[in-house]
């Protein structure tokens, strides 16, 4: 399976950086990175790509409880600008509360809740996803 260009990894927790990282290199996922630590830092930053005509991701995985923006007031912001580009965004969260993924399904631009740690097979699933839009 053919990996995507960019993937964007907004979460504040190195730990989990660090992994989903080297899983996303073993399943041949992508070919470069975007890692921002808070919601506040990637809407910033992307949105500087967007206006910049730059290349932007294909795929978001979103943190939900992170500190000066979190994941909710990412997609809300995020979703009000116009983008030309289809990007894919996935919750990753640890949190297993049902309401939390009644509400990212909520959103028309969320794909999918993922409940961390995410494996390879999850990855998988993501490209399986992608290849079929």
């Amino acid at each position: 399976m053919k990996p995507i260009d960019i993937a964007c990894i907004i979460d504040d927790d190195p730990i989990f950086v660090f992994g989903i990282k080297r899983i996303m290199q073993l399943a041949d996922f992508c070919n470069s990175f975007l890692i921002f630590n808070n919601g506040k830092e990637a809407l910033d930053n992307l949105k500087m790509l967007i206006y910049a005509g730059e290349e932007l991701p294909d795929v978001i995985l979103l943190d939900l409880n992170m500190p000066i923006m979190d994941g909710w007031q990412f997609l809300d912001e995020f979703t009000g600008i116009p983008i030309d580009k289809q990007i894919t965004i996935y919750v990753a969260s640890s949190s297993i509360d049902p309401e939390d993924t009644k509400k990212a399904q909520s959103y028309e631009s969320v794909s999918n809740y993922i409940v961390k740690p995410i494996t390879v097979e999850n990855l998988k699933a993501i490209l399986e996803d992608l290849k079929a839009v």
